[in-house]
C-alpha cells in the first residue's frame, strides 16, 4: 500500500513540462487580508468620488466637499446598507426604486407649491 502511495505522489519524469504546484490546503490568509483592504479602500474612494461629482454639478465644488466631509458615521453605514440591500435582492431594489422615485416626485411637487405660493405673494404686494 505505502508502494501504491509513492508511486501516485511522485511526478513523471522525463516529461519536460512544469508540473502546476499543489493548492495549498489553506488559502493565504495575509493576501486575502490584503486585497480585502485594497477593494474595500478603492470602493470607499470611488464612493466618495461619485458622490461628490453628483452634489458638484448641483451645488458647486466647494459645497460637495463640504457635505460629503461633514457627513456622520451613521449617514454613511445607512448608505451602505440600503445599497447593499437593492444590489442583493429583487425586492430591495424595487423598495429602493420605488423610495427615491417618491421623494423625487415630492420634492418636485413641493417645490412647484413653493413657487405657487411666492407667486401669489408677489402679485399680492404689486397691487
Amino acid at each position: 500500500m505505502a508502494d501504491r502511495e509513492t508511486q501516485q505522489n511522485e511526478e513523471p519524469q522525463g516529461t519536460g513540462e512544469p508540473q502546476a504546484p499543489a493548492s495549498p490546503a489553506r488559502p493565504n490568509t495575509a493576501s486575502l487580508l490584503l486585497s480585502d483592504i485594497v477593494m474595500r479602500t478603492g470602493t470607499s474612494l470611488l464612493r466618495g468620488f461619485v458622490e461628490r461629482s453628483f452634489l458638484k454639478g448641483r451645488y458647486g465644488a466647494e459645497t460637495a466637499r463640504e457635505v460629503t466631509a461633514n457627513r456622520s458615521l451613521g449617514g454613511t453605514l445607512l448608505s451602505i446598507g440600503i445599497a447593499r440591500m437593492a444590489a442583493r435582492s429583487l425586492p430591495g431594489a424595487a423598495l429602493l426604486g420605488t423610495g427615491l422615485i417618491t421623494k423625487a416626485l415630492y420634492e418636485r411637487g413641493k417645490a412647484r407649491r413653493d413657487r405657487m405660493l411666492e407667486d401669489q405673494s408677489g402679485e399680492g404686494e404689486a397691487e
